[in-house]
């Protein structure tokens, strides 16, 4: 696995989502996943002074996981972004959120969660618990995820993908992050969206 971990993902994450029609059972059997770093989104979204909200992303993503679609479960995995790869579209913004008011990247460059269990609520959909490590603090988030699909690429490399979409809100002051707040500069929720195209590989078995 290259760089730092942001997601360590366990057997719960997706062990009971029920892949319905997407599924192609003669697929079935773990395989490796390596998450396309051309086809991966991570925006967040957070008020600036009660006006708008400020809207950036994270630029630097790779992660791999070993899947089972016949028993829906992940073996083993991780889904990594650095700190110091956040954008929001200005130099100085971005100077100053990878500083010590924000992230703190230089000291804090990995931010990690670690996946505890897994509840289906749909066919496709289910919550994701777990434990966001940042700025040296961990604590519980939920993660809605949904899978999109399950099937050969179309285009390009026709190789088998999964595609997987997530989302959930955090406040950052509880990972001790609490520039602004006091007078309300800078919000204290935090909206997370991301999804991602992972591929199979075929030489895995």
């Amino acid at each position: 696995m290259k760089g730092s971990e942001l997601f360590c993902l366990t057997p719960v994450f997706l062990g009971g989502l029920a892949l319905g029609s997407v599924v192609n059972l003669a697929n079935a059997a773990p395989a490796n996943f390596e998450v396309d770093d051309e086809h991966f989104s991570m925006v967040f979204e957070i008020m600036h002074i009660g006006y708008a909200p400020v809207m950036g992303m994270f630029r630097k993503v790779e992660g791999e996981f070993v899947y089972d679609e016949d028993t829906r479960e992940l073996a083993s995995g991780q889904l990594a972004f650095k700190s110091q790869s956040i954008f929001t579209n200005h130099d100085k913004r971005d100077e100053h959120l990878t500083g010590k008011d924000f992230l703190h990247s230089k000291k804090y460059p990995d931010i990690t969660f670690t996946v505890t269990t897994f509840q289906t609520t749909g066919e496709s959909t289910g919550v994701v618990s777990g434990e966001l490590n940042m700025l040296g603090k961990t604590r519980p988030v939920e993660l809605d995820i949904t899978l999109n699909k399950a099937a050969e690429y179309p285009i390009g490399h026709k190789d088998y993908t999964l595609g997987i979409s997530a989302e959930t809100t955090l406040k950052r002051s509880e990972w001790g992050m609490d520039y602004g707040l006091d007078p309300a500069l800078v919000g204290d929720e935090v909206k997370l969206r991301f999804g991602f195209e992972a591929i199979k590989d075929s030489g895995w078995f």
